[in-house]
């Protein structure tokens, strides 16, 4: 009897300590996410809502653009990206800003996909350039230079 009662407590303890560090990895997650976010928040005064909507908005595009392998990479380097790509406000079939990305030049063209999901976060369409160098040191410091090229390539 005490042998049974010594096994279900260990049985107890050890669910205990598995759901314990399950809880702390996710916590280690969302705060790195959140750094990308306090950071995108402070140095272009939006709110947190606006800063995990146009990063998502962002990596989505770089996601359309790379190969499975080179986002891959840039994934590795953002923890949550899923919970970012999430947060992009999904895209219409047309509207205002359609078409623009070719009647644009150069990076403006680009960007200009990102245009309608920053309209939709209250932000304007120039802003999207604004996250680019902020997304890329971000990048640039937990995955490498060549990791953060991979992001600009996508995006510029």
């Amino acid at each position: 009897m005490t042998r049974r009662l010594n096994l279900i407590s260990l049985t107890i303890s050890f669910c205990v300590l598995r759901i314990l560090s399950a809880s702390s990895q996710a916590q280690t997650s969302s705060s790195t996410t959140s750094s990308l976010v306090g950071q995108l928040s402070k140095e272009l005064s939006i709110t947190h809502t606006q800063a995990r909507g146009g990063a998502g908005t962002l990596f989505s595009l770089a996601k359309n653009r790379l190969s499975a392998d080179e986002f891959s990479k840039v994934s590795s380097a953002v923890p949550g990206m899923s919970g970012l790509l999430k947060a992009a406000p999904p895209r219409s079939q047309s509207s205002e800003f359609s078409g623009l990305e070719s009647a644009l030049p150069g990076n403006m063209g680009r960007m200009a996909e990102a245009a309608e999901a920053f309209h939709k976060l209250g932000l304007s369409p120039e802003m999207a350039t604004k996250f680019l160098p902020v997304m890329t040191k971000y990048v640039e410091a937990r995955g490498g230079s060549s990791t953060a090229s991979l992001l600009e390539k996508a995006l510029k």
